[in-house]
């Protein structure tokens, strides 16, 4: 039996039972129903707004265990690379927060410079012909035949 089923059985037996609410015995009777009966559903407003908490808390936790998830696998990343390769590589900086990844269709090419510098370039750089390395300042030339692309 819930509360609120209590309450109505103690309000349906001071009824039974025919208090006279005009004397003080009754009038104390009465208050004390009225006020289980407030009382009731006060706890039951509280118990749905809890459970609702609770559910969202649960998809919260969820959420975030994805995003652990995640970030644990770009940690786990870093053990594929040797201790001195890190060297100067902070874990915890942003690299790539306000960097503009552009068109997620587009290729990606990657060039090694004679000064050892890779340098990242799109299919734009790639159809101008050649770059400048930020690096050493070499122009770096790009040719390729409508054969290859096939």
């Amino acid at each position: 039996m819930t509360i609120s089923e209590k309450s109505a059985y103690l309000k349906g037996l001071m009824d039974g039972l025919k208090l006279d609410t005009e004397k003080d015995e009754g009038k104390m009777i009465a208050a004390i129903v009225d006020l289980l009966g407030d009382m009731a559903k006060r706890i039951t407003d509280i118990e749905e707004t809890t459970i609702a908490i609770s559910d969202e808390l649960d998809e919260i936790e969820e959420d975030l265990d994805a995003i652990e998830d995640f970030i644990m696998d770009d940690e786990d990343d870093f053990e594929d690379y040797e201790e001195d390769e890190l060297d100067g590589w902070d874990e915890d900086e942003d690299y790539e927060e306000g960097f503009d990844f552009g068109d997620e269709d587009s290729t990606i090419y990657e060039v090694e410079c004679a000064c050892g510098e890779i340098i990242n370039f799109d299919e734009e750089v790639l159809e101008k012909g050649s770059m400048t390395c930020p690096n050493c300042g070499e122009t770096l030339e790009f040719s390729f035949d409508d054969e290859d692309e096939e």
